[in-house]
């Protein structure tokens, strides 16, 4: 077998005049452009006001970023605070260093308050956010393959990824090759998201099911990928901490899947909604409004319901 490699760019910083452009910056914001569009596209199909996604990503999106640079500076300190750390890096978010689980938390605080405002269900904008959210990730990835960081130990397979002498963990001699985790992430997000668009088709399922898939799928991947990598992390009974967090969070993504289809809420968002009013059942209207309902000729009863169940199939 012929050896071959991934190599690694060059360079990640491009400069106009004294205005630096990141390659890690510019993905990101790619990856947002893509979600947010997709995403509105998503739930417009469900029923939803399209550009209700615009004013949650203003709300989610700023909120998503703190997050996910505290939960990355919170897990990997050591650069930070400890021996010869500097704190003021931690701020200098154009390094790299981004944890999704922080930036899902506060990411959904943002979407939560938007949501709220607009006097929305947060569920189907969750699931119609799921997707996109996992293609967002494969697209923010290979900011890691610019900065040459965050892959895994050393390998010999013909798709090693080549690592500047400058990148170098202590210990290994130059030449080495190594485990392309930021591709294995990309690939296994992006087929994830294909699989969670399809049985969100073939399938009848309920508000959250969709974002419980995407919570297992995501860990179910970052898990074992996440054991290949050798930067330094905290470790807990031998296993990093995010391949603790990844199992966590799976198991929630199980219980949140179950308690959603026994909830059984639609996916879809009704009209009453979209208008940001609640919507009135007849089985709840008292006497006098169906005496009312009557006399301005609109159907009560059992024949009501039945006509009503129609219209939201």
């Amino acid at each position: 077998m012929l050896v071959a490699s991934i190599p690694s760019p060059d360079q990640g910083v491009w400069y106009i005049g004294p205005v630096p452009l990141r390659a890690y910056g510019i993905l990101i914001v790619v990856a947002m452009i893509v979600a947010v569009r997709w995403t509105s596209r998503r739930y417009a199909r469900r029923g939803g006001d399209p550009d209700l996604m615009y004013d949650v990503a203003l709300w989610a999106i700023p909120l998503g970023i703190v997050g996910a640079r505290l939960y990355h500076v919170v897990t990997s300190p050591g650069a930070y605070f400890g021996e010869g750390g500097d704190p003021l890096l931690a701020l200098q978010i154009w390094r790299g260093g981004l944890g999704i689980w922080g930036g899902v938390a506060l990411g959904a605080v943002g979407a939560w308050i938007a949501v709220r405002r607009a006097g929305q269900r947060l569920g189907p904008i969750a699931d119609s956010l799921a997707p996109a959210l996992l293609v967002a990730q494969a697209i923010g990835r290979w900011g890691n393959w610019f900065n040459q960081e965050l892959f895994g130990s050393a390998t010999t397979l013909p798709w090693g990824l080549e690592i500047d002498d400058a990148h170098l963990p202590p210990g290994f001699a130059s030449g080495t090759l190594f485990h392309p985790t930021f591709l294995y992430e990309c690939l296994w997000n992006l087929a994830m998201a294909a699989l969670i668009v399809v049985v969100d088709r073939r399938f009848r399922l309920r508000t959250g099911q969709v974002f419980a898939l995407y919570l297992m799928a995501y860990t179910a991947g970052r898990a074992w990928i996440e054991a290949l990598r050798i930067d330094e992390a905290q470790l807990i009974a031998g296993l990093r901490l995010n391949v603790w967090t990844s199992l966590a969070i799976f198991a929630l993504g199980a219980v949140v899947f179950v308690v959603a289809g026994r909830l059984g809420r639609s996916t879809r968002v009704e009209a009453g909604e979209r208008a940001a009013e609640p919507e009135e059942s007849v089985l709840t209207r008292g006497p006098r409004a169906d005496r009312v309902l009557a006399d301005a000729g609109e159907p009560h009863g059992l024949d009501h319901v039945a006509d009503d169940e129609k219209i939201r199939e």
